[in-house]
């Protein structure tokens, strides 16, 4: 869709866009093309002016240079956050989905617990104490990632915790799945969207905090890899909601229909949850009225 998009450019919004489709606009290769812009000029009713026209042919071709150029970041800052999925398609094989747990202190002070990464094919998992410093490096590695609500949590816990900046960019799946009518987080995201999690359904970054400590403070292995089927779920359901968001979008715009992606094959989640702990916790502490609200 990345090569169909002008409503980065300046001067074009969505609508001013959606004209230059309906005058045969349809990629940048056609506002190249001067005797197509200058039929859409000729109309009165697109409010397309020569100047516009020409800021659009020479933003056509920035746009060509920039991708083939694999310049991701200039998209990323012209696009609306809620326009990010626009350029999904074309770097998808470069996109990672992630994930952190925390001990539940604030950002300023608390510790990254867990981490997975997911690009599509290997689930990756980072343990504090473990393999948690490695976790950097690999992330750097990859073009795109893709979070929700990681642009304000995640990512900033990120890079006070390690020291770094983390500039990859990034699509945060909150504002488009609200612009698509889903609230509620990504669980709630997900349960609109009949994504179902079976054993781990109900558990949330409460729970994910409580499996933590059990872990650290008894060495319960049960509970680390229950935090670790949990904290992967999440990635491997953000490439789900990243492709059901593209192809959604895609719809709203029917001459692009047959852009839509087909759904991804679920991977194997190499932990499996305690059922019997988490239904513990839940007992002895939503029983009991503990009801912190979950971090998504």
């Amino acid at each position: 869709m990345l090569r169909h998009t002008f409503c980065h450019l300046k001067g074009v919004g969505k609508k001013r866009e959606s004209i230059l489709w309906e005058h045969g606009i349809i990629c940048w290769e056609d506002a190249l093309d001067r005797n197509r812009l200058d039929s859409v000029i000729s109309r009165r009713d697109t409010g397309i002016s020569p100047e516009l026209a020409d800021s659009i042919s020479r933003g056509a071709r920035e746009s060509i240079e920039r991708l083939d150029a694999g310049d991701l970041t200039y998209f990323m800052k012209h696009l609306h956050p809620s326009e990010h999925w626009r350029v999904f398609s074309e770097f998808r094989g470069g996109t990672a989905y992630f994930d952190i747990e925390t001990d539940g202190l604030s950002s300023e002070t608390g510790r990254i617990t867990t981490v997975s990464l997911y690009d599509g094919r290997a689930v990756n998992t980072y343990i504090n104490g473990g393999n948690l410093g490695e976790f950097p490096g690999e992330f750097s590695a990859y073009r795109l990632i893709v979070s929700y609500n990681g642009k304000c949590f995640d990512v900033p816990f990120i890079n006070r915790y390690f020291g770094i900046h983390v500039d990859i960019p990034h699509i945060d799946l909150c504002p488009v799945m609200h612009s698509l009518g889903f609230y509620g987080g990504l669980k709630g995201t997900e349960k609109a969207l009949g994504i179902d999690r079976g054993e781990l359904d109900g558990v949330d970054g409460y729970f994910a905090v409580l499996l933590w400590n059990e872990y650290e403070n008894h060495d319960n292995m049960n509970a680390l890899e229950t935090l670790l089927a949990y904290n992967i779920e999440d990635v491997v359901n953000l490439e789900f909601l990243m492709i059901e968001a593209y192809n959604r979008k895609i719809g709203e715009y029917p001459a692009f229909k047959h852009l839509t992606m087909p759904m991804p094959e679920r991977p194997e989640i190499p932990f499996k949850p305690d059922y019997s702990l988490v239904q513990r916790y839940r007992q002895k502490f939503l029983g009991a009225g503990v009801n912190l609200p979950p971090r998504n």
